[in-house]
């Protein structure tokens, strides 16, 4: 793969969009090792082909990296070369992202090179439209999302969504998973803990039952697994910023 390489600078409204990408490329071969160098912005590393370090880590193919800002970093390959692209990026939606778990600090192998390369082709052909800020930010949008989690939908969360109107202790019996074990994987893969995690399904499901349905606000709140509804309905209106009963009036129709 040649090399290439284009950089942006976005405007003040780009940077409203929560991502914005300063630059992306790609390069192949014998290509020289990055030293305790320092960004001012992140990065996110692709590697298809070749071995390497990243701080100090092993990578092998396909794998992917991040790099966050104004932390030392370094890497490259090994003497038989890689192929790498990469896209410096930033702006708010980074740290959420990151507090989400979608950046990990850590090497990660990824199961398709073929999918991995194909978002950033995408990002490359925004870079190439009118409007590349604002197209080179959704396509960052996706590429962080679609690599950052695993996905096939871990057996634990499908199991939080049927039982969502339970208690946690029905779920972690059910799986034969401790409290702790529990909590572990649901943060690992949702940057959530399971309360939290089944507490937005429940309003959720409240949301769906409240548009489509005439239940009343009390069987909603205890058919998604809230015993009181005045804890519901505070719930409810905290999440959402509207009652139970004006989200209602809202959504339905006629």
């Amino acid at each position: 793969m040649p090399g290439w390489s284009r950089y942006l600078t976005p405007a003040a409204a780009h940077w409203g969009l929560g991502l914005v990408c300063l630059g992306a490329g790609g390069q192949s071969g014998h290509i020289g090792t990055v030293r305790e160098r320092v960004l001012s912005s992140h990065a996110v590393v692709l590697v298809t082909a070749g071995r390497g370090r990243c701080n100090g880590r092993a990578v092998g193919p396909p794998a992917l990296f991040h790099l966050p800002a104004g932390v030392p970093h370094t890497y490259g390959p090994d003497r038989h070369g890689w192929s790498e692209q990469w896209a410096l990026y930033d702006g708010p939606a980074a740290g959420a992202y990151a507090e989400l778990g979608y950046l990990p600090a850590e090497v990660t192998p990824l199961a398709d090179a073929a999918s991995a390369a194909l978002l950033f082709t995408r990002l490359r052909r925004a870079l190439d439209r009118p409007d590349p800020e604002t197209a080179s930010a959704a396509a960052l949008h996706e590429l962080i999302t679609a690599l950052g989690r695993p996905r096939v939908t871990h057996p634990v969360l499908v199991a939080l969504a049927r039982n969502s109107a339970l208690p946690l202790a029905v779920t972690a019996r059910e799986l034969s998973l401790s409290a702790e074990r529990l909590r572990s994987i649901v943060r690992h893969q949702t940057g959530h803990g399971p309360k939290e995690y089944v507490q937005r399904l429940r309003i959720n499901r409240a949301k769906e039952l409240l548009a489509e349905t005439d239940l009343t606000v009390v069987a909603i709140s205890r058919r998604t697994g809230f015993n009181d509804p005045g804890y519901f309905t505070r719930q409810f209106t905290r999440r959402t910023g509207v009652t139970p009963s004006a989200f209602r009036t809202q959504q339905q129709r006629g």
